[in-house]
């Protein structure tokens, strides 16, 4: 099925900017224009692709089907560039990169690697290391930080390294919670930070400490900057990443929780289309570049079980 390219811009205009009238502005059309060209793709397609709503969000067909265009617009527009012509997608605004990516990786090193990429304008999708696959997976991105060596179905993976999170809180609150020390009945009743519903990392550090059964109080903090700030001000304890906390650590700012094993590393993989690699090869040798920059180690165990899985999956 083919699918005309004005109809596609329209689309994804209208789920980039939330609504008909901000899609018909960025693409210097009137609004009535923007809802026929949708009109006419949803019925080639045989299925709605927005829900009318404020701001407009699409169906999973309508995602997919934005990514697709997507897509399309970053190899035209990477073809005329190897002719040695200008690329023109990418100064409409149609040609854009979707990328999944843990809000942590945000805060610490990503970002860093978009340095010097000006000719490509992102779409960062935030979402928990161990759930930004499924982006992928449902064709919604072209790449990801993820936590799983697992490729998924048309991806290379590559590790990255491993973030390392310290379980950090004030001197007052470890005064206030832990005055005998940190032990399984006083952590039950101490508050901990969670970004969210997902996070399971305190958890995880918890059981490798302490054991199963624990389970504290807990308030949702979704802002890795938050985070840390909450652990600082004594509102709980929290999984904080290392590159923004050490030095509050070193201050006595922040204090670990316990004096060993208090560190918590986490292997990150960067899961890329295999079909857009040429084209994202950029982006991807910036990632490597920045993340051994700021990453731990490298997760050599699992190379060879990444290679095999790749040659499964190819």
């Amino acid at each position: 099925m083919q699918f005309d390219s004005r109809h596609l811009s329209a689309l994804s205009a209208i789920l980039r900017l939330g609504s008909f009238e901000a899609a018909a502005g960025a693409l210097n059309i009137t609004q009535s224009a923007v809802s026929q060209r949708l009109k006419a793709l949803e019925e080639q397609v045989g299925t709605v692709l927005v829900l009318r709503e404020s701001p407009c969000v699409g169906t999973d067909a309508g995602r997919r089907l934005s990514a697709h265009a997507e897509a399309v617009a970053l190899l035209e527009d990477q073809a005329s560039r190897d002719l040695g012509q200008d690329g023109t997608s990418t100064a409409k605004g149609h040609a854009r990169l979707r990328v999944a990516v843990n809000a942590d990786s945000l805060a610490t090193w990503f970002l860093g690697a978009l340095d010097g990429l000006d000719d490509t304008l992102f779409d960062l999708v935030i979402d928990d290391e161990s759930h930004s696959a499924e982006w992928l997976k449902k064709g919604e991105v072209l790449a990801a930080v993820t936590q799983s060596s697992r490729p998924v179905q048309g991806c290379d993976v590559i590790p990255l390294g491993s973030l390392r999170y310290i379980a950090t809180a004030s001197p007052k609150f470890m005064k206030t919670y832990f005055p005998d020390g940190v032990t399984p009945k006083a952590l039950k009743s101490a508050p901990m930070l969670q970004f969210n519903e997902k996070d399971g990392l305190q958890s995880e550090w918890l059981s490798t400490q302490f054991g199963r059964g624990i389970t504290p109080p807990s308030h949702g903090m979704p802002s890795s900057q938050a985070f840390v700030e909450a652990a600082r001000r004594g509102i709980g304890w929290g999984m904080n990443p290392a590159p923004l906390v050490s030095r509050l650590v070193r201050r006595g700012i922040l204090v670990p929780l316990v004096e060993e094993n208090a560190s918590f590393d986490k292997p990150l993989y960067w899961q890329v289309s295999r079909m857009m690699r040429p084209v994202l090869e950029p982006l991807t040798k910036a990632v490597k570049a920045r993340a051994s920059e700021v990453l731990v180690g490298q997760p050599v165990a699992d190379e060879g079980a990444v290679e095999d899985e790749m040659r499964q999956a190819g």
